[in-house]
């Protein structure tokens, strides 16, 4: 198997030049779960080394019929960093995705963290206890994988997919407001729209039942992985896919629109 410094490089090349590559679960028998993590441990360091800071990480497969057909027992996750993470005080932002290969885009609640959740993953206002804030945001997702067809460890080692975090205005998390708050995350409905058009709709029940559980086996995850860089208070977390997420292209204007919760709708302009 190759190492995960050499596995690291390829795909931090295929990324720069927009080539596609093969997987590393078919390029290397055996790849697993924590093969990958030491991948995206040395992506991140790579990407440390060339002076971007660590601003949070990214929640994939929240969604336990995935964890079912993919035999997993928690989410998985990757790094976000300060270039990549882009704030929209006013609910409006723009991004550049020329240099992208094949992007995507998801809406996601994020989560702004005070300390590290260390609670039952499954009391959703109990997690909320270890949030300063929540907003509404945009994850962009970029693969080098042909097809958009990867394992959970292929995408760990790919940064997660993670190219872009938009997060709009944040909406504070107080002792009074959590219960509500709580209930709110797992019955919230979202509206994509592509140019003023319906492209997606979903809920916070899509993301493990409610956003706060993610949080929360994000949390748990990272807590009895070896080895693992632990959270710290300050973080983002953004909480996985509210919809199926939806190809993108410059020029185009993308709007969530959420119901139940009171975040700001977010608006994404794209360019070249």
């Amino acid at each position: 198997m190759k190492s995960a410094e050499q596995l690291a490089q390829g795909i931090w090349e295929a990324y720069a030049r927009r080539e596609t590559i093969a997987p590393p679960s078919e390029r290397a028998p055996g790849f697993d779960l924590a093969a990958a993590y030491a991948v995206e441990a040395e992506l991140a360091r790579m990407r440390r080394q060339a002076g971007h800071r660590v601003v949070g990480r990214k929640v994939g497969y929240a969604n336990r019929a995935l964890w079912r057909v993919f035999r997993l027992n928690t989410v998985a996750w990757a790094h976000m960093y300060d270039d990549t993470v882009h704030d929209a005080p006013d609910g409006t932002a723009s991004l550049r995705v020329g240099g992208m290969r094949a992007p995507k885009i998801e809406p996601e609640i994020v989560f702004k963290l005070k300390h590290v959740p260390r609670c039952d993953p499954g009391d959703a206002a109990a997690v909320l206890g270890a949030v300063e804030w929540l907003a509404a945001g945009f994850e962009i997702v970029d693969c080098v994988f042909p097809g958009w067809k990867f394992t959970p460890p292929d995408f760990v080692a790919c940064f997660g997919l993670h190219a872009g975090l938009v997060v709009g205005p944040p909406l504070p998390v107080g002792t009074a407001t959590i219960p509500a708050l709580a209930e709110q995350l797992a019955t919230l409905t979202v509206r994509l729209f592509r140019n003023g058009e319906l492209r997606a709709e979903g809920s916070g029940r899509n993301v493990l039942g409610n956003p706060a559980f993610a949080l929360g086996a994000l949390a748990g995850g990272i807590a009895r992985q070896a080895g693992a860089e632990p959270l710290a208070a300050g973080e983002l977390i953004a909480s996985g896919a509210l919809t199926d997420n939806q190809f993108i292209a410059a020029g185009e204007t993308w709007t969530a629109v959420i119901d139940g919760l009171a975040v700001a709708d977010l608006t994404l302009h794209t360019t070249p």
